[in-house]
């Protein structure tokens, strides 16, 4: 891989991972369409380090207060004493699923999962439940309403995203519409549930890579991918939030039909 290559994708990352629309599909059709070789699951989640990175700077106030809550609610002994402590230790168990499930699957998600006829479909599929949530769902909860159950919810539907085109933000940001959070609430919940996953794939793949030589990738296609991702992933948050705040998700369901209906269209 290039260097050019490693920038682009890092681009790529960053703007899909928290936009509702797949990184993994886009980090999948980009090399596809634009001739170049398929990057790998080890690539991407080691430059998801680099969005990882803009969302702990960017949401750093919620993450120390978290972080601060649940050690004390563990130095105290009482694990859901605060509303803090409770959706600090929700996430954790929250992440369970996700880490469950991807490690059980891990050879399928790295081989047959990536195929395009999956990811279209993928695509479509999320939209779908992406759009009967809006619709359906009261959209009147915030975070401090967000009970122990209800984030357990949302971490099931996380675990969606461990197929290619499901979206990870995408599945969460739905989960959220469905426990009952208002739009910019859940894509800001998105945000902090996913940094448990990202962090624990992320770290995982980078050990797997150090032990293969990097994995022909080199060192600064990576070091670029990661510092692309992260300036591209904080743009990525600032305009969702925004946008969420007066706009629906709409336009991310129309896009993600769009391009999963071209991807099976253009299959050979």
């Amino acid at each position: 891989m290039s260097a050019f290559e490693a920038l682009v994708l890092g681009i790529v990352q960053g703007v899909t991972e928290f936009l509702p629309i797949s990184s993994t599909a886009h980090l999948r059709i980009v090399p596809h369409w634009l001739g170049w070789s398929d990057p790998g699951t080890e690539f991407s989640a080691v430059i998801q380090l680099g969005t990882l990175l803009s969302v702990l700077l960017y949401f750093r106030e919620d993450v120390v207060r978290l972080t601060c809550a649940a050690l004390r609610s563990l130095a105290d002994r009482k694990l859901f004493a605060t509303q803090d402590s409770r959706l600090a230790w929700s996430i954790v168990v929250g992440t369970l699923p996700v880490v469950i499930l991807g490690l059980g699957f891990k050879d399928w998600i790295k081989t047959e999962a990536r195929q395009l006829w999956i990811i279209g479909v993928a695509l479509i599929g999320l939209a779908i439940l992406l759009w009967l949530a809006e619709r359906y769902s009261r959209r009147r909860g915030n975070l401090d309403t967000l009970g122990f159950w209800s984030v357990q919810g949302i971490g099931l539907c996380q675990a969606l995203a461990l197929i290619p085109g499901c979206s990870r933000s995408g599945s969460t940001i739905m989960g959220g519409l469905l426990v009952g959070l208002d739009r910019a609430e859940a894509a800001r919940f998105s945000f902090l549930l996913g940094l448990p996953a990202i962090l624990g794939s992320g770290l995982f793949e980078l050990w797997e890579l150090s032990h293969s030589g990097f994995g022909g990738h080199g060192t600064l296609p990576l070091l670029l991918g990661i510092a692309s991702a992260f300036v591209s992933g904080w743009v990525a948050i600032e305009f969702l939030l925004r946008f969420l705040r007066t706009h629906g998700t709409l336009l991310f369901v129309l896009y993600r039909i769009l391009l999963g209906s071209v991807i099976l269209a253009t299959l050979p």
